[in-house]
């Protein structure tokens, strides 16, 4: 999964989507990240790819977290992006994840897991710690956001989920899971108990459909496996009996 062509979803002049694995920023790499733009400016210079009407590296318009898997949508001109950044911005982008979660330390109350129902909270984004802090009320600072998630099995020890994202916000998923006392493996910055061996959190945007920016009206979908393909992500895809 290293190899960077290996990992491309799709292509075209307009944009590109690839597989991220866990450690690659999508923008703004820090020290000790892989800077996921540089990489595939440097794979899309081979002359097997649709030249692109830029020459800019591949923009960031689906930005997932440092140490999260999955699908991740470049732009590859200043149009593109635009017309992106637009369908983002009117609801027209479907996204969706898997998570695996440790089992909560608590009850808890598997009735608002349906899949079709929102899960609703304001999240509030604290600058120093980079984490964000989601509530069950509105107040100053805290901006709307809903999930839709449903549980899709469960392993030995570990609960699998679907999820839908409905709002981007900073850390929304692993925000809101927290709140409802649900903690992705891996993520201790939001309660794990326990890192990840290879790093990176068990948080996966398996699917991501826009619209096409070439062929108006139409539709680009892609589906990916996790880039970690051991026997605990086997067990999540036998469990849901979908793509991934």
């Amino acid at each position: 999964m290293n190899d960077i062509g290996s990992r491309i979803l799709h292509c075209d002049a307009t944009c590109i989507v690839i597989n991220k694995i866990p450690g690659e920023a999508a923008e703004g790499a820090g020290k000790g990240m892989t800077c996921l733009p540089s990489l595939l400016a440097a794979e899309l210079a081979a002359p097997h790819y649709p030249p692109s009407a830029s020459q800019d590296a591949p923009t960031a318009v689906h930005r997932l977290d440092v140490p999260v898997s999955g699908c991740t949508l470049f732009a590859r001109s200043g149009a593109a992006l635009r017309f992106l950044n637009n369908a983002f911005g009117k609801g027209t982008v479907q996204k969706r994840y898997r998570a695996i979660v440790e089992p909560p330390r608590g009850d808890l109350d598997a009735t608002r897991f349906s899949g079709d129902t929102d899960i609703v909270h304001w999240i509030q984004f604290d600058s120093r710690r980079n984490k964000s802090i989601a509530h069950d009320e509105p107040g100053p600072g805290r901006k709307k956001a809903i999930l839709r998630c449903g549980f899709a099995g469960r392993g030995r020890d570990y609960l699998f989920m679907e999820i839908d994202l409905v709002t981007g916000r900073h850390h929304q998923i692993r925000a809101q899971l927290e709140r409802l006392g649900l903690h992705i493996k891996g993520d201790l910055k939001y309660g794990a108990r326990r890192s990840e061996k290879a790093g990176g959190i068990r948080l996966h945007a398996y699917s991501l459909s826009f619209p096409d920016p070439v062929r108006g009206g139409g539709r680009v979908t892609v589906c990916a496996d996790p880039p970690l393909r051991d026997s605990l992500w086997q067990a999540f895809q036998l469990a849901s009996g979908k793509c991934g």
